[in-house]
């Protein structure tokens, strides 16, 4: 990952100029655009190879071309545990690809599901598929360790905020 040297003051100004990527793929993400338009984040929707959302800094605020984090850090969100299950399950190879794309790049990868019970709903089967608690489970740890991911369960009224505090604290610790 490269390397970057700016001041205390510098960085505060680059994270505040910082643009939000997202897929385009990437569906039913009302909230999150709502959050980003009332904070005045500015986003744009661009085609990324894995993950459904990345940031930039734009060469505007650099003074050095647009500084992409694609390779470095994504943020890959499930909407429900339904959905999670769904790609777990049947769209397991798909979903694996997706994640061996991100790690063998070197990027940092979180796994976002907006689901507030997490565990606790996975262990207590609240969610409507067929796959197993412990399969379930199984799965998703398998996941942590073989591709590093983080996974955060969250409130989806708080995704919009969980994704910008993600990339800006990032941005901030990289830049230094």
């Amino acid at each position: 990952m490269k390397q970057y040297k700016f001041s205390v003051e510098e960085i505060k100004k680059l994270t505040k100029q910082m643009i939000v990527l997202i897929d385009t793929r990437e569906k039913r993400n009302e909230h999150i655009l709502s959050y980003f338009d009332k904070q005045g984040i500015t986003y744009r929707k661009e085609k990324l190879d894995f993950g459904d959302y990345t940031f930039l800094l734009p060469s505007a605020a650099t003074g050095q071309g647009d500084i992409y984090f694609h390779d470095s850090i994504v943020i890959e969100r499930k909407a429900s545990l339904e959905e999670l299950s769904g790609n777990l399950a049947q769209k397991r190879q798909q979903f694996e690809a997706e994640f061996l794309k991100a790690r063998n790049a070197g990027a940092k990868i979180y796994l976002m599901v907006e689901d507030v019970g997490g565990y606790t709903s996975i262990i207590n089967h609240a969610y409507n598929t067929q796959l197993t608690p412990v399969s379930f489970m199984s799965s998703l740890k398998t996941w942590e360790s073989r591709f590093g991911c983080n996974v955060q369960f969250i409130d989806s009224q708080y995704s919009g905020y969980f994704l910008y505090s993600t990339f800006s604290y990032f941005c901030r610790e990289i830049l230094k």
